[in-house]
């Protein structure tokens, strides 16, 4: 099994997702840019569906690079900012049409 590359005592990338709390996203690692509370990003409400699509979009382009090759600070800010525009557009779009080709036979 091959050995975590962060050494004890340092964070994961999910260690420094944001704690959700309601409506609101709270930091929780003060060495990260955006960790005093303040929101890296235009809040996804106030995105019209066009702007928050071309972020989805965006994002999910980029996510393997991101995954892989990131700073861990990049890489959660990619895990929030992901979480806080998918949470949007589930909000949005709750009857969602699914595609049943997509579905798994029960």
């Amino acid at each position: 099994m091959t050995e975590s590359p962060h050494r004890s005592g340092e964070a994961s990338p999910e260690q420094l997702m944001p704690e959700w709390d309601g409506d609101h996203v709270h930091r929780t690692d003060p060495a990260v840019p955006g960790a005093d509370g303040e929101l890296i990003g235009v809040d996804p409400a106030e995105l019209d569906e066009a702007d928050l699509i071309r972020e989805l979009r965006s994002l999910h382009r980029t996510r393997l690079d991101t995954l892989r090759h990131a700073a861990d600070a990049a890489l959660a800010n990619h895990l929030r900012r992901t979480a806080e525009l998918e949470t949007e557009y589930l909000a949005r779009h709750p009857g969602r049409e699914v595609d049943p080709h997509r579905l798994r036979d029960a």
